[in-house]
Formats: structure tokens, C-alpha cells, sequence
């Protein structure tokens, strides 16, 4: 997953985890020791990997603007 979750560094991504179906939105700066360090809005918050189901990229619509609405 560390290696995986590398190719997102400096993309905008949520990250679904095992607690409660809670998601994490923001820019992954970096992947290290089997975490994730998000940033968004200025702020940082940092995710174990162990915990984490999956890494999507923020999907865009035709025209490059992030999707208002996300269904999954």
C-alpha cells in the first residue's frame, strides 16, 4: 500500500479508511513509515495506512473542475 499510495504524492485524493466509512480529503505531501500526511485548507493531518481501504484521485468533470457531487 506504501508503495501505491506514493503515486498520489501532490494530487488531490480521498482516502477511505476501515472507521466508520470516514474519508480524508486533501493533497497527499507525503507517504512515509506506513503513513499518509494530508494537507488541506493550510492544515495537516496524518493517516496510518494500516487502516486505509482505498486512494482515489478527486474526480474532475469534462471541463477540470473538481465534481461537486461524488457518488459511491
Amino acid at each position: 500500500m506504501v508503495e501505491l499510495a506514493k503515486r498520489f504524492i501532490g494530487k488531490e485524493c480521498i482516502i477511505h479508511s476501515f472507521d466508520n466509512g470516514h474519508q480524508f480529503t486533501g493533497v497527499i505531501k507525503e507517504v512515509v513509515d506506513g503513513a499518509v500526511l494530508i494537507e488541506k485548507n493550510g492544515e495537516f493531518e496524518a493517516v496510518n495506512l494500516d487502516f486505509v481501504l482505498r486512494i482515489r484521485e478527486y474526480p474532475k468533470n469534462k471541463k477540470g473542475k473538481k465534481k461537486s457531487v461524488i457518488l459511491d
